[in-house]
């Protein structure tokens, strides 16, 4: 089926966009009770233009609700260890966002186990099934590895979009090579250090050469002799922490497993939901958005479920 007749559906990482917005937008906002909602507001309007712009029939947002509770804190407990827990008045917020994306009649995926990342991946790969084509909003590089033929990852902040080739365009890898990647060469954010020595390009390189991790470690004899930096001390840093690698691929790799509800309708937005008028009040809204909001909310723009 050609990309443009699949159904698409957009699949939004909204812990990064409400984080977005607490950085970005000036705190001056406070809600009738006088707590900060400066994080709302950004993503309130981030929201609102997606919807503006793009008229999805199916989305969904994901938020994360596990920096401690993951599967991977079980597998690895110093698994973003490095993170602060966000403040009361962020923490706050986030509450008030999953609000605002439930008034809006927009399908929310949050669990204490899985991240948002797993719950995108989950989704994704059940869509899939169905002929649908993702875009997945965010700006993570961990999300390359869910890009499949048709898929997209827009970066709506930069407005840019890239599917599988650019994936290898970014990290010199393709998209089903990921995992493995920043299971080598770590990744900081979420404090899982790689193996020791093996940097980004190696990382790349050595992939190119033997296609996954498991290949490489497997045939790490020859790891020596290839034309690369440092090569055979490459090789022996690999032979020592060969099994660390494995265990940082289990923390690198989406779930495609999370538990979702099944099928494609429950990523249908409804409309003309009741919740939204006494949020706009609690939360200050101006008419501007208010307004915006309200378009959105009505039936006579589109049918309600």
């Amino acid at each position: 089926m050609p990309v443009s007749r699949r159904p698409t559906a957009h699949l939004i990482d909204g812990s990064l966009y409400v984080f977005r917005a607490w950085h970005s937008m000036p705190d001056e906002f406070h809600d009738a009770d006088g707590h900060p909602v400066n994080a709302v507001h950004g993503y309130t309007r981030f929201l609102c233009e997606l919807l503006e712009r793009e008229r999805p029939t199916h989305l969904a947002v994901a938020f994360d609700a596990s920096l401690t509770t993951s599967f991977r804190n079980a597998i690895y407990p110093a698994y973003k260890a490095n993170r602060e827990l966000p403040p009361p008045d962020l923490e706050r917020q986030f509450v008030q966002c999953r609000a605002i994306t439930e008034a809006l009649g927009i399908c929310m995926l949050i669990d204490h186990s899985y991240e948002a990342d797993d719950l995108i991946g989950s989704t994704l790969w059940g869509l899939r099934e169905h002929g649908f084509r993702s875009v997945i909003v965010s700006a993570d590089k961990d999300f390359g590895q869910l890009l499949g033929e048709h898929d997209e990852q827009w970066d709506f902040a930069r407005n840019l979009r890239w599917g599988p080739a650019g994936v290898f365009e970014r990290l010199g890898v393709h998209p089903q090579q990921v995992a493995d990647y920043l299971a080598l060469c770590g990744d900081a954010v979420d404090n899982i250090p790689g193996v020791p020595g093996i940097g980004a390009k190696t990382a790349a390189a050595l992939l190119a050469h033997f296609g996954n991790l498991d290949e490489l470690l497997e045939r790490v004899d020859e790891v020596a002799f290839l034309r690369l930096r440092g090569a055979a001390s490459c090789a022996a840093k690999l032979r020592e922490h060969g099994e660390s690698a494995r265990l940082y691929r289990r923390l690198t790799r989406i779930a495609l497993d999370a538990p979702i509800e099944a099928g494609t309708d429950v990523l249908l937005r409804r409309r003309g939901m009741d919740s939204l008028e006494p949020l706009c009040e609690q939360l200050r809204f101006g008419p501007l958005t208010r307004n915006r909001l309200r378009a959105l909310n009505s039936t006579e723009n589109g049918a309600a479920d």
